[in-house]
């Protein structure tokens, strides 16, 4: 079940073969990628890396170990009418280039009791460029299980936020981490992540794969009494249970990860202490307002909910998205700014998540 009002996110169905996916992906894109996209600075600064050594072993390992996400990639250039070096590199963004764009802020409030809810609501932080030509698709694709997620133009899903239908929850955070290496690219091992029977099959994925870069994952599932928050770079996975109320913004916190190499943004330093200031006044993870903290703009210079035009790494907040875990199905709710009433819910029931 779902409702949706008339938002600037387009609401995209798609299905088929995983060619079929990624060149329905690229067609929904392409006039936005032609006209703004390939022009930004972000893109032209992907670009100037398409000389990177490490590009040839990332290739052959996504080609060889998910072949299906190699077809998306092929359907997502055809689609996108464009090279697909130029856009496999685009979908390799963060792991060769540790100032890519992408940001993000996410809370995690487990249930208080056992087997009550849990919450995790999450800002969606990207390139201000690209409000209005972003979407929220339902994806089913042929051989692999069908999920629901924030889709930018030109990328593969499984890096923003996304519910699949067995009720696996994932919010996906950039990490800018100072080296990565020949492995599978970190989009790549997002969109794997939505193909996983349940959390630990994901656990074992991220643990086990040659990573090329960092990322941050939240993850949680009907049903499962955890919220998990898994931190990897290209040396490291560290998994932790998160048992209070928390959040994470863009860098690496865990403290066995603290040695790993990486750029703190400004603004990632502000909303990840702004954050757990306002999580520490309240008394009970209950009293824990999720949407209060993300839409917060105390600080009017690096604020959580990010709508300046001179945001310091180039981003704004494009969507924020609830999902309320519980036994026996996740509720998502789906905003588009600020203040707002949702423009998007949906329900994965428990027999969806079986």
């Amino acid at each position: 079940m779902s409702t949706r009002v008339m938002p600037d996110l387009a609401a995209l169905d798609i299905s088929g073969s995983p060619y079929e996916v990624g060149l329905q992906l690229g067609r929904f894109g392409a006039r936005i990628t032609h006209d703004y996209l390939r022009h930004s600075p972000a893109w032209l600064g992907v670009m100037a890396h398409r000389a990177d050594p490490k590009l040839e072993e990332m290739r052959r390992l996504t080609q060889t170990r998910y072949a299906a996400y190699w077809q998306e990639l092929q359907g997502l250039a055809d689609g996108l009418d464009l090279p697909f070096d130029d856009v496999f590199l685009w979908n390799c963004r963060g792991d060769i280039w540790a100032l890519a764009p992408d940001g993000c802020t996410t809370v995690q409030i487990p249930g208080d009791i056992p087997g009550a809810a849990h919450l995790i609501a999450h800002n969606e932080d990207g390139d201000p460029g690209l409000r209005s030509h972003c979407a929220i698709a339902r994806i089913a694709p042929g051989g692999g299980a069908g999920f629901r997620s924030f889709i930018y133009p030109a990328s593969l899903p499984g890096h923003t936020f996304a519910v699949t239908d067995r009720g696996l929850v994932q919010t996906v955070n950039n990490i800018r981490a100072g080296a990565g290496a020949a492995g599978l690219p970190r989009m790549v091992l997002g969109r794997a992540v939505l193909d996983c029977q349940d959390i630990d099959d994901a656990i074992a994925l991220l643990k086990a794969a040659p990573r090329a870069g960092a990322f941050h994952f939240t993850l949680a599932q009907a049903g499962d009494p955890r919220i998990l928050s898994i931190e990897f770079t290209h040396n490291q996975c560290s998994v932790a249970g998160v048992t209070g109320a928390d959040c994470h913004a863009n860098h690496l916190v865990h403290p066995r990860m603290t040695g790993e190499a990486q750029t703190i943004t400004a603004s990632s330093q502000a909303r990840q202490r702004r954050a757990r200031e306002m999580i520490a006044k309240a008394s009970t993870g209950r009293e824990v307002d999720a949407l209060a903290i993300l839409w917060d703009q105390a600080n009017s210079t690096l604020p959580i909910y990010r709508a300046q035009p001179d945001d310091p790494d180039q981003e704004n907040t494009l969507a924020t998205a609830e999902f309320v875990v519980a036994e026996d199905a996740v509720d998502c709710r789906i905003h588009e700014r600020d203040g707002s009433a949702p423009v998007m819910t949906f329900r994965v029931p428990a027999a969806a998540a079986a």
